[in-house]
């Protein structure tokens, strides 16, 4: 009843003249970007981070986040359509969406897809209204022991879950850490790993590091690419679904829900871990795997499914436990300090209408990206036909815009160079950039909870283990580390990613 309770609120939230609005252009914006090569939500997201200056927090972040699930939208259209994944959650999709395409069968590729994300939306929109309050009451529990062991797993998950080699991901998290060091000490004012640049005395800002990691390392990596996409469709038909064709699709899309909204709450987990999941589990259950990249519905109906999911639950544990379990759960905390909110457990009491108003767009936006993604279909593929050396400038021209306005600062727009070819440089060898992010993110809060505790104790690093939530959390964490060397569990993880190939 309570609950019922919370979601009318939300709901009288969401369904305000204004956060309709803001829920309208955050969606469409996100299947633009989502079509888009070279730009994502994350850089989306640190570009308009300004603007939410002038907004309400509900308004804000209802924008944002309609962004972000919105481009797991307009990824799978372009994937389908141009075999072009304008998102990386989107990769698998190409494999059986543009086959279908070529068979003929687009318009019933782009009916699974949307009509399976708006299922996989309303599924994780009501586990996060669910699941959000209790966790959200465990938290409070929590001491500074806990937060730094819960981020300790929540890094080592991250490592565990990434795409590749588990030495890559290593490395990729300790050098985040580092990064995330550059600054001022708390405690002795002194300035680390600053190159005595003055502007680095606050640290590196988040904004030109996503920047420059996500959005420049793609322009890069995508001019290498002048091969003409091939474009089999400009006006969509066929988008009735057959019997037969529903009868694979259901199940694909209810095991891509369930298996996106668990994977979405783990630390590097999200729409991307979730989409190559429900892909290779689809084709271990299939009787006809051989059909799996010849355009197969189910290798479109769960991967789909499962990142939409995803997208929507990651909100967890960023909302109740104030951790970002990804690169864009990292930038909506920015976006919640910005107005003075300190995402965790204290958000559901402290600010409701914010929570439940966040929740309830979800679903609303759900229900608008169903209705806009088939009519809009035209207008993406003509706008992926601007050749690309005037779409590539465009987008650099806002990012550095973007940049720039969110502290008028040209140091921040100078730090996205080195950045972007830092990128690119991890593209070619094969690292993935969201440990980093994550490592950058939770370095600072696990340094001050770790020296937070040792001041408590005066200095006994026994407490971590005494504490008996904290030594849970700590033995979970050394259990995964055991788990994924194990030659078994090895083999089983590189498989999950080895489809794209």
């Amino acid at each position: 009843m309570e609950l019922l309770h919370h979601l009318a609120l939300g709901f009288h939230t969401a369904l305000s003249m204004q956060n309709l609005l803001y829920c309208f252009v955050g969606v469409l914006l996100g299947t633009l970007v989502g079509v888009l090569p070279g730009l994502g939500p994350v850089p989306t997201i640190a570009m308009l981070l300004p603007i939410t200056y002038a907004l309400t927090p509900v308004s804000a972040l209802i924008m944002l986040a309609g962004i972000y699930y919105g481009a797991q939208y307009g990824g799978s259209t372009t994937s389908i359509l141009v075999n072009l994944p304008g998102e990386s959650s989107s990769i698998v999709t190409c494999l059986d969406g543009y086959q279908m395409a070529r068979n003929g069968r687009a318009g019933a590729a782009l009916s699974i897809s949307a009509l399976g994300s708006f299922f996989s939306g309303t599924i994780a929109t009501m586990v996060v209204a669910g699941f959000a309050p209790p966790l959200s009451e465990l938290a409070l529990t929590f001491g500074p022991a806990e937060y730094f062991s819960l981020m300790v797993l929540g890094l080592i998950g991250a490592v565990v879950l990434a795409r590749g080699s588990l030495i890559k991901a290593v490395g990729m998290i300790v050098l985040g850490l580092l990064l995330g060091m550059v600054g001022m000490d708390v405690n002795s004012g002194v300035a680390r790993y600053s190159l005595n640049i003055t502007e680095l005395f606050d640290g590196i800002n988040l904004v030109p590091l996503a920047m420059g990691l996500f959005a420049f390392s793609e322009i890069l990596a995508n001019l290498e690419h002048t091969e003409k996409r091939e474009v089999f469709t400009k006006k969509v038909s066929g988008l009735w679904l057959t019997l037969q064709e529903v009868k694979e699709a259901l199940p694909a899309v209810l095991r891509g829900t369930l298996l996106g909204s668990g994977l979405g709450l783990l630390p590097g987990g999200g729409a991307v871990l979730a989409s190559f999941a429900a892909y290779t589990v689809e084709k271990k259950l299939s009787r006809t795997p051989e059909r799996f990249g010849r355009g197969a519905i189910a290798g479109v109906a769960g991967p789909e499914s499962a990142n939409n999911a995803g997208a929507q639950t990651s909100f967890i544990p960023m909302l109740t436990l104030g951790i970002p379990p990804n690169a864009v759960m990292a930038l909506m905390v920015g976006a919640m300090t910005i107005h003075n909110i300190q995402p965790g457990p204290q958000v559901m009491t402290r600010n409701p209408e914010l929570f439940w108003g966040l929740v309830a767009s979800m679903w609303i936006g759900n229900l608008m990206l169903l209705v806009l993604n088939l009519p809009l279909i035209g207008i993406w593929i003509k706008l992926l036909l601007v050749p690309y050396r005037l779409l590539y400038p465009a987008i650099l021209l806002f990012c550095a815009i973007g940049v720039y306005s969110v502290q008028n600062n040209t140091i921040d727009v100078l730090l996205t160079i080195p950045l972007g070819i830092l990128g690119y440089v991890f593209m070619k060898l094969g690292c993935e950039p969201a440990p980093l992010m994550l490592g950058f993110i939770l370095g600072p809060m696990m340094e001050e909870n770790l020296r937070r505790t040792l001041l408590l104790s005066l200095g006994d690093p026994t407490v971590f283990f005494t504490r008996p939530l904290s030594a849970v959390l700590l033995l979970m964490a050394a259990a995964l580390v055991v788990i994924v060397t194990l030659p078994a569990i090895s083999r089983k993880r590189e498989t999950v990613f080895v489809e794209e190939e």
